[in-house]
């Protein structure tokens, strides 16, 4: 019923709207007012996504599904293209010494007998910056850690030196990227009495530990 107290359909007939246009008017009326927020929230948010984007709107109160959200986006230029690149934090190409791998095969039973070491990237709203962790097998403990915005070999060096305020390990063992190769990061191990272990190259497997600890961080919300 129309506010007047006249059916629809009566309307309809007299003034020769279909009925499909009258509520295809209104629809766009109402659609009207949704490209506005959303439009709004693009400018906002101008890295969000339709998933972002819907979720906003949501808590806006109001009733969206995404797909809708992601055709308005669509039809108004706003969707955002995201290249997404592999970022790389290993380069295993560089003269530096090797070290045999000392871990394969090891039953651990202890605390600091075996540290592994890794990088891995955080992605950020418009950059990334780099995790380096070292964590003690036995007891999962991280022992030191380091973010910064390059892969330079102080990130590492400075997670290495947090982790040996306390503590020293048997064993410390990585791939064989240049920040765990580099002499200022080895000379260090070997000073404290730590016994350098490198997985070989490309044979990530082989540092499973600590690549099983940066896919539990990266799950991280």
């Amino acid at each position: 019923m129309l506010s007047t107290g006249y059916a629809i359909d009566v309307v309809c007939a007299v003034v020769g709207c279909p009925r499909s246009s009258y509520y295809y008017q209104r629809q766009a009326a109402g659609e009207g007012e949704l490209r506005a927020a959303v439009e709004a929230l693009a400018l906002q948010w101008p890295t969000y996504g339709s998933r972002r984007i819907t979720a906003e709107l949501r808590r806006q109160g109001r009733c969206i599904n995404r797909k809708q959200v992601r055709r308005l986006m669509s039809e108004m230029g706003l969707q955002v293209k995201v290249q997404r690149r592999r970022k790389h934090t290993t380069d295993s190409d560089h003269t530096f010494p090797r070290y045999p791998n000392l871990v394969q095969g090891l039953e651990i039973g202890y605390p600091d007998q075996v540290w592994v070491a890794d990088i891995t990237y955080v992605r950020l709203l418009t950059e990334f910056v780099y995790l380096a962790v070292i964590m003690d097998v036995f007891t999962r403990c991280i022992r030191g850690w380091q973010l910064g915005r390059s892969l330079d070999h102080s990130l590492t060096l400075l997670a290495l030196r947090q982790s040996l305020k306390h503590h020293t390990p048997e064993i410390h063992h990585s791939d064989q990227g240049i920040q765990y190769a580099a002499t200022a990061y080895t000379q260090l191990l070997l000073e404290v009495g730590a016994q350098i272990s490198m997985a070989e190259v490309g044979e990530a497997w082989q540092n499973g530990y600590a690549e099983r600890l940066m896919r539990t961080i990266k799950l991280v919300p």
